[in-house]
């Protein structure tokens, strides 16, 4: 079905198509119908006593070139019309068809736009005429669906995910207070056993909504500070909150720190280096390693960070950076908040860096990120 706003622009293209052929048209009889007086007119001029004869009736020779030149242009004005007439009707008819044949795709666009909810973004224009400009179109529209639609099925993960994380300690709350409550021989080490499992369950409900809320800001808002970083400072500065968290399980760690100047917002990229140095050691074995690795070009500085750990199927490394994986299994850590590498990948682009992941043979897996060494 034709839209009005379609119809509108299949009638000025078709007017426009016509009238430019209706004006040709117009100009080649105008020229036709000078040249033919101009050419009957150059006839030799007889003897005024010459008698002539013309369509059965006699005159005089003087006048023959002035009828003849009459004559000529009354039957160019009269099948010429009739010319004109067929040339601007088929003019018309030909840009009426081709516009509809070429808009096709464009009602085509809209009445699949228009269908478009969160719900049946599944949709697609699939064109499968000439590939020209209207197809790229076309094919480019589809790109974008899939795009939106991977975008809103991340977005659903991403809210199960949290809720499904957010309901957890709540739930620890609530029982413990509930179990308490009803206890009526409950004692002060019982009420402080209980204020402690709600503490932790508390701690770990606010670390999820500040990495929610970090994440969010990364991805929404963007950088709001551009300075120099040297990438070794932040690594150190990053260690000192995790080696009270590596040291009591023997991972020992090493590090090749190398200047790597970097630019970007120095509280963004050292919650990057915290977060690689944290999962590092949360997802490694006792007695594990850990290696980090810091260097530069004149383009990128590079953080890299190995560590062991369990085998890791490299074909599930990219689910690593989705938000609440951990180790390529879906929350079932009991430490952190299964957000470390979505927000590192969030403030390594939107610094315009790149960020990859490949698992280490004997097993655990090694992150490197690459940052632009200068605006």
């Amino acid at each position: 079905m034709t839209t009005r706003r379609g119809l509108r622009l299949r009638v000025r293209i078709t007017l426009l198509a016509t009238g430019l052929a209706a004006a040709v048209s117009v100009m080649l009889l105008w020229l036709g119908w000078l040249l033919a007086g101009d050419v009957v007119g150059s006839v030799p001029t007889l003897p005024g006593d010459t008698p002539v004869v013309v369509n059965g009736r006699q005159i005089d020779a003087s006048e023959l070139a002035k009828i003849m030149q009459d004559d000529v242009r009354d039957r160019i004005l009269l099948f010429g019309g009739i010319a004109f007439a067929a040339v601007v009707a088929a003019a018309a008819l030909l840009s009426w068809t081709l516009t509809g044949r070429i808009l096709r795709p464009l009602r085509e666009v809209t009445m699949t736009a228009r269908r478009l909810s969160a719900e049946s973004l599944s949709s697609r224009i699939a064109y499968d005429g000439p590939r020209d400009e209207l197809a790229e179109l076309a094919d480019t529209f589809d790109a974008m669906l899939a795009r939106l639609q991977a975008a809103f099925e991340s977005q659903r993960r991403f809210v199960a995910n949290a809720s499904h994380e957010l309901r957890t300690p709540l739930s620890v709350i609530r029982t413990e207070l509930d179990v308490t409550l009803a206890d009526p021989d409950a004692d002060v080490a019982e009420l402080r056993r209980m204020a402690g499992v709600v503490r932790t369950a508390t701690l770990r409900s606010g670390q999820l909504v500040d990495a929610l809320l970090l994440l969010a800001r990364t991805d929404g808002m963007g950088l709001g500070v551009r300075e120099p970083v040297d990438l070794a400072s932040t690594v150190a500065t990053a260690w000192h909150g995790v080696r009270a968290e590596a040291e009591p399980r023997g991972i020992t760690p090493t590090f090749h720190a190398a200047p790597a100047p970097a630019i970007g917002d120095p509280a963004l990229l050292e919650r990057v280096a915290g977060n690689l140095l944290e999962n590092a050691v949360r997802h490694n074995v006792d007695g594990g390693w850990i290696d980090v690795r810091t260097s530069a070009t004149p383009e990128w500085a590079t953080l890299r960070v190995s560590s062991s750990g369990p085998h890791i199927d490299a074909t599930r490394v990219g689910e690593l950076f989705e938000p609440f994986r951990r180790g390529g299994v879906d929350r079932t850590a009991q430490s952190g908040t299964g957000l470390g590498l979505s927000i590192v990948r969030a403030v390594v682009i939107a610094h315009h860096g790149q960020v990859s992941a490949y698992p280490v043979p004997e097993g655990g897996l090694s992150v490197e990120v690459h940052l632009p060494a200068k605006l």
